[in-house]
């Protein structure tokens, strides 16, 4: 299993919006081969702030399967144009 974490700012003023489409999103990820589950956590700290967490059963589940489908062109016309700045997506394993 991998964890994928990305950091969304979302522009001024379109959290709720941006909140919004996550709802109908979600269920694209959801459906998608080798996903396990996934959570959206909002910032206490900064108001436009989000993490997203999303486990695969292997990278490439993320990186080949889920980015390189339709799907996925579905989920960046609901989500992509919320992001100030583009979020830089990681990666990680369990070690412990």
């Amino acid at each position: 299993m991998i964890t994928e974490i990305a950091l969304l700012k979302i522009r001024g003023n379109e959290s709720k919006a941006f909140e919004k489409s996550f709802e109908i999103a979600q269920k694209i990820i959801a459906g998608m081969n080798g996903y396990i589950n996934h959570e959206l956590q909002k910032c206490l700290e900064e108001e436009d702030k989000y993490m997203l967490i999303v486990r695969w059963e292997k990278l490439e589940d993320h990186t080949e399967g889920f980015r390189k489908s339709e799907e996925y062109q579905q989920w960046k016309k609901l989500l992509h144009h919320y992001y100030d700045p583009f979020p830089t997506v990681e990666h990680y394993k369990k070690i412990y």
